[in-house]
């Protein structure tokens, strides 16, 4: 009886570690995907207007500061964590 549980557990560990593997690969599939449609459409602005690409880098850059920036102020402090965690 205690085998019959443990190869059923050992079953539905499996199949949950397959389902995982698969929506990892889904995952990354999606995130090549998006990378690609990205570089296609800044190739095609950096034609039709050169320079594109590195402005909204630097547009980009300055969003993501700003976003951290806020993220930081915003976050509540917890003292018991260690100061490198908080």
């Amino acid at each position: 009886m205690l085998k019959e549980e443990d190869q059923k557990t050992t079953r539905k560990n499996r199949i949950i570690l397959e389902q995982l593997n698969s929506l990892q690969k889904e995952d990354e599939t999606l995130y090549n995907i998006l990378a690609v449609d990205v570089w296609a459409l800044a190739k095609t602005m950096d034609e039709f207007q050169p320079g594109f690409w590195s402005a909204f880098m630097k547009n980009r850059e300055k969003a993501l500061k700003r976003f951290i920036s806020e993220v930081i102020k915003n976050k509540p402090t917890n003292h018991k964590r260690p100061p490198f965690l908080r």
